[in-house]
């Protein structure tokens, strides 16, 4: 049998120019980044965009946290040129593209930023056709980094751009455990996060690598609240899970972090797609994960999380998530295309060293959605780019 894997470069760079022709003969010019929407692709209402839109502006956060620790933007070499940023479209929902724009052009006047952000899911295509330099996103899933594997031989490079948000739905929010309000559980560990919403497994996929030693078995289920340690009228209880759909990604966080990279759920989980917390505080019996800003009643309340190694508990809090204490925050992430032992285009290395310097954080921080990144976490990106 004839082997396609050679046709799919040349498929990739068919489609490419097919782009690069469509975009070039278009009538009328293409709306302005921030009108290339997600909403737009689902037929959204002119009201409902514009409702979204007011998103751009507003800052949900004050600028309270201390960024002198994190390194001024020096240019290494002046660059110019166009740099293609695809994917989300959180980057022009809001004023952090702008933001990153004016500041960057103060040191780089010859250089531009490019977006094509309708979402997210664009981003891997962008790479794969070359019509991105940069791939803006949230946590790459399996079939992405496979596909991008099988194309070039190599992974992506990974770049850590923000930390998520606090409760800004979109914004790569926290996730948080919730019960009903009678529930007298306060706190709960990732490893029995696990067992109330995992599923026994035979292995894990850590990006496309099978791990057979993250293998566990059906006696760390946890089913009935005294398993939990509830005793009286809560001991011999079924616990009732809810989450989000598994269609919408956002349980990447929870596989990653509680199931070790695992993908098997729950049997009985109740999949929801952002009403659960309502549909909790009508359960007394209930657990979900979920975000801080989706809203909900005042029947649930918020459980503390500890790692899987038990502890300490730390509260869901804005603090407890830009300081990273809390074990799920999330993160929002920039992919590259680099040879291995190659190094980056000089104009976006510097993009991304202003990205990651505390002027760009400061945008970040500015801009009052996602939140800016620590020392510890800059240094370990800044030396990706080397």
């Amino acid at each position: 049998m004839k082997s396609i894997r050679p046709m799919i470069p040349a498929a990739a760079v068919a489609f490419g120019a097919a782009m690069q022709l469509a975009q070039a003969t278009a009538l009328p010019p293409p709306p302005p980044p921030s009108v290339i929407s997600r909403g737009n692709a689902r037929g959204e209402s002119a009201a409902s965009r514009a409702e979204r839109f007011k998103l751009r502006n507003k800052a949900y956060y004050p600028p309270i946290f201390d960024l002198s620790d994190l390194p001024q933007y020096v240019p290494q070499q002046k660059v110019s040129g166009a740099i293609r940023i695809w994917g989300l479209n959180y980057l022009t929902d809001s004023n952090v593209s702008k933001y990153w724009d004016e500041g960057f052009a103060k040191y780089q006047p010859d250089a531009k930023i490019e977006y094509t952000t309708p979402t997210g899911l664009v981003s891997f295509p962008g790479l794969i056709t070359g019509l991105a330099d940069i791939g803006a996103h949230r946590k790459v899933t399996f079939d992405e980094m496979l596909t991008f594997n099988r194309v070039f031989g190599h992974d992506p490079l990974e770049i850590i751009f923000a930390t998520g948000s606090y409760n800004v739905s979109g914004w790569a929010p926290a996730v948080g455990f919730f019960v009903h309000q009678d529930n007298p559980l306060t706190k709960i560990t990732l490893k029995q996060v696990d067992g109330i919403f995992g599923a026994e497994r035979d292995g894990a996929f850590v990006g496309t690598t099978w791990h057979p030693e993250f293998a566990r078995g059906p006696e760390e289920n946890i089913r009935t609240w005294g398993q939990m340690g509830l005793t009286g009228e809560w001991a011999d209880k079924t616990i009732i899970p809810y989450g989000r759909s598994l269609k919408l990604h956002q349980q990447i966080q929870v596989e990653a972090k509680a199931f070790q990279g695992g993908a098997k759920w729950n049997e009985k989980l109740h999949e929801c797609y952002r009403e659960m917390l309502e549909i909790l505080s009508k359960d007394r019996y209930g657990i979900s994960y979920g975000e801080v800003g989706m809203g909900g009643a005042a029947d649930v309340k918020l459980l503390a999380l500890a790692d899987r190694s038990g502890g300490p508990y730390v509260e869901l809090t804005l603090e407890h998530c830009r300081d990273r204490t809390y074990p799920l925050y999330a993160e929002s992430y920039f992919y590259l295309n680099r040879q291995p032992g190659q190094p980056l285009d000089p104009k976006v290395k510097e993009f991304l060293r202003f990205v990651l310097s505390r002027e760009g954080q400061e945008a970040i921080q500015r801009d009052g959605k996602w939140l800016p990144l620590i020392s510890s976490v800059v240094q370990e990106q800044l030396k990706k780019l080397e």
